[in-house]
């Protein structure tokens, strides 16, 4: 026993001692906390560091970013970035960047739009966990359930669910690439929203680490606990590890279509009907969404030959695939002349309604329900990083933004947690009332994006 301990202190010294060579005073002592921290882990963790000198830290960083503002030159960067490959690696960091007094940042996806998972707002130093590496997926058809760890994508879950059965399915987003952890936190609405709930809705158990490092399950977190990691926002609990999910069942073959339409074939008239009744007056089976973009192509109405049967699963790759696709939509025509101005402007409406409406606001902590018709999100893309044009593709979209806030519910008017921006507010650094911290929530429903 004595031989066997010696062994393992003496191999801690030598890895913290090649570290040193090349690293600072903070991913020294991060390294060595660690090294404390994981003596019982079955993985080593000396391959999960990833540093500003080397090579791939870089492409490491920026690989799931959203926003170009967040990997501008002026941005600051972490000290390091860990990619745990064991739970217990995920315990360590939360107890060595709490007893070092270092911020930490997870990140379990790619869709985090003011990129909080790896920057900050806040003095640096401060470390990323990336859960990239944890993305394990158990699927138990017979029991109509799946445990997902939290940095495995909606996609693979999907995938792996349609391996086993054509007629089970996980009810969350309709863009494959949102990684599982954050996701669920914010609800996770999708295409089967209307028929089965959010995302956040059939979970029934979670793994998270707790700010004290200590491993919670649903049992040992209790109810209360449960209840607030779904729906309200990620990173204020703990670090989610995984979730179990309950699967719902679904027929072999789904029916999809497309039909784009322009402002010339009555597109405002279509979107106006739209409003009427994709949320509260169809078929809790059917989900129709829109897009509107700028679009050079156009086409009829609807026809027997757009409507393409699919297994669940072709049907997730037909919507991730086309996220072009066009039909049109506005409140007044003078929002047309606003939307022309962007290089390449996009709106996404998304009905509620259906079992949205009949899942109580507070069942979990996803308030959004009865009476919310949809939720619009604005997006516009652009590649050039110069900072003139970041400020251009800012101000058209500050503009767009007022012109249409008298045109969406207010008292209250809400946001989606998932689709923070910080443009719209953000708290004080420290302590805040109850009435600062409410005022992003309440600032709008329609959420925008900055790319």
């Amino acid at each position: 026993m004595a031989s066997s301990i010696s062994v393992t202190l003496s191999s801690i010294v030598i890895l913290i001692l090649a570290l040193s060579a090349t690293s600072n005073p903070i991913q020294d002592s991060f390294y060595q906390c660690l090294a404390l921290n994981t003596k019982s882990s079955p993985i080593p963790f000396s391959s999960c560091f990833y540093t500003p000198n080397i090579t791939s830290f870089k492409s490491l960083l920026q690989s799931t970013a959203q926003n170009l503002r967040c990997v501008q030159p002026t941005v600051p960067k972490p000290e390091l970035i860990f990619t745990p490959v064991h739970e217990t690696h995920v315990q360590a960091a939360v107890i060595c960047t709490k007893k070092l007094g270092i911020q930490l940042r997870i990140r379990s996806g790619g869709h985090d739009y003011e990129g909080q998972s790896y920057t900050s707002e806040m003095e640096p130093p401060f470390i990323v966990v990336d859960l990239s590496k944890l993305r394990a997926i158990s699927v138990d058809i017979e029991n109509g359930t799946a445990w997902v760890q939290a940095g495995a994508t909606i996609g693979e879950v999907y995938y792996r669910i349609a391996e086993k059965s054509k007629v089970h399915a996980f009810p969350a987003g309709l863009c494959t690439s949102l990684g599982v952890g954050g996701h669920i936190t914010g609800g996770a609405y999708g295409g089967m929203m209307r028929k089965y709930g959010l995302g956040a809705d059939n979970v029934i158990d979670a793994t998270i680490v707790t700010a004290n490092g200590t491993i919670l399950d649903r049992k040992s977190m209790g109810e209360d606990y449960f209840w607030a990691i779904r729906g309200g926002g990620g990173g204020s609990f703990g670090v989610i590890l995984s979730w179990k999910m309950k699967l719902v069942q679904i027929p072999e073959n789904v029916t999809v279509f497309t039909i784009p339409k322009t402002l010339e074939e009555n597109g405002t008239k279509i979107l106006i009907k739209w409003q009427q009744v994709a949320a509260d007056k169809l078929d809790e089976d059917l989900f129709l969404r829109v897009f509107i973009q700028p679009v050079n192509s156009t086409k009829k109405g609807l026809q027997a030959k757009d409507c393409i049967e699919m297994s669940w699963i072709e049907s997730v790759l037909y919507v991730a695939q086309y996220p072009s696709t066009v039909p049109t939509k506005a409140l007044l025509d003078g929002i047309w002349t606003r939307f022309y101005q962007e290089d390449a402007p996009m709106m996404i409406w998304n009905p509620y309604g259906g079992k949205m409406s009949n899942i109580s606001e507070s069942e979990i902590p996803f308030p959004h329900r009865k009476g919310v018709l949809y939720k619009i999100q604005y997006v516009t893309l652009w590649h050039d990083a110069a900072k003139d044009s970041v400020t251009r593709h800012e101000d058209w979209m500050q503009k767009f933004y007022d012109y249409m806030a008298p045109y969406v519910s207010k008292s209250p008017r809400t946001a989606y947690v998932n689709y923070r921006d910080l443009d719209l507010g953000m708290n004080k650094y420290g302590n805040a009332s109850i009435t600062e911290a409410s005022a992003w929530g309440n600032r709008l429903l329609i959420l925008f994006l900055k790319r």
